[in-house]
């Protein structure tokens, strides 16, 4: 496992904050769109676009990539903030969030957005296409289709974002028992596990814990950390990524709304805007936090 710097995660810990910032501004322009799970999910993406992920922002489609599915399409602004800043296209374009004729619509078309890997609007998708993306990366490794480009390609990974309240798809599971058949140790979801969906308590619209017994029965490698710990992060991400024989996930315990206190674990802030009043002292928390 790599030794990552204080300075390391100092510096992605503040870009989760822009992140945060970011989202804020968007969906106050647009009055419209979704703040408790892009805020809950922050410094996930965070560690993901500013050091872990193999991308080329010059070149959206490099074979080499690693692939990143955002899974839980509806918190996209922060997606959308984070490959700005990374440079696929310019973060003047995010004040257009949710508007006619913008590309960052409000779940991300893969059509539309570069660096975008996956339409996500309706939810639990992402393991199962994750898991044919990771199957196809591994068959170009074999001997039979080998060439030095295809064996460049099969060395990507996969990574997948869920959100808790998603895995109440079936579809999940189902990608998930797909992914441990073929032991797809190229894929790695995470579970940004925030214990609030859009009508309450995940534990009270429909239970699924234990979620770490239940990921292992389903033949997973299972890592549970503080979603809002970039060390933890960072150090979980590398851990995954010497897993070669089966998937991975790791459970990110997090908070919905993290970042703003009178947002902070209210279901109320997963799909809608702030007012004036509340955006300005939402921006002032953030922005002491830089």
């Amino acid at each position: 496992m790599h030794y990552h710097p204080d300075e390391l995660i100092l510096e992605i810990t503040r870009r989760a904050q822009q992140l945060r910032l970011d989202v804020l501004r968007m969906v106050y322009t647009a009055q419209t769109g979704h703040i408790g799970g892009a805020f809950s999910a922050a410094e996930i993406v965070a560690s993901l676009y500013f050091h872990h992920l193999r991308i080329d922002p010059a070149r959206p489609d490099w074979p080499e990539r690693d692939r990143f599915l955002f899974s839980k399409g509806h918190a996209c602004a922060v997606l959308y903030a984070a490959l700005a800043h990374r440079g696929f296209f310019p973060v003047s374009e995010l004040a257009t969030f949710r508007q006619l004729d913008s590309r960052l619509q409000g779940h991300p078309d893969r059509l539309k957005c570069p660096g975008v890997e996956m339409p996500a609007g309706p939810l639990g998708h992402g393991v199962a296409v994750g898991a044919g993306m990771a199957l196809a990366l591994r068959e170009t490794a074999k001997p039979s289709s080998r060439s030095a480009a295809s064996a460049r390609a099969s060395a990507a990974r996969v990574y997948v974002l869920l959100g808790d309240g998603e895995i109440n798809a079936g579809v999940v599971w189902e990608g998930a028992l797909t992914a441990a058949k073929y032991r797809l140790g190229n894929l790695t979801v995470i579970l940004d596990c925030n214990g609030i969906q859009q009508t309450g308590a995940t534990a009270d619209v429909l239970p699924t814990e234990d979620l770490s017994d239940k990921w292992r029965a389903f033949g997973w490698h299972v890592q549970e950390i503080n979603g809002h710990s970039v060390a933890e992060i960072l150090g979980a991400l590398d851990r995954a990524d010497q897993v070669h024989a089966r998937p991975c996930i790791i459970i990110a315990r997090t908070t919905k709304g993290h970042g703003v206190g009178f947002m902070a674990y209210d279901h109320r802030w997963h799909g809608r805007p702030p007012n004036e009043k509340q955006y300005q002292e939402a921006v002032a928390e953030i922005e002491g936090s830089i």
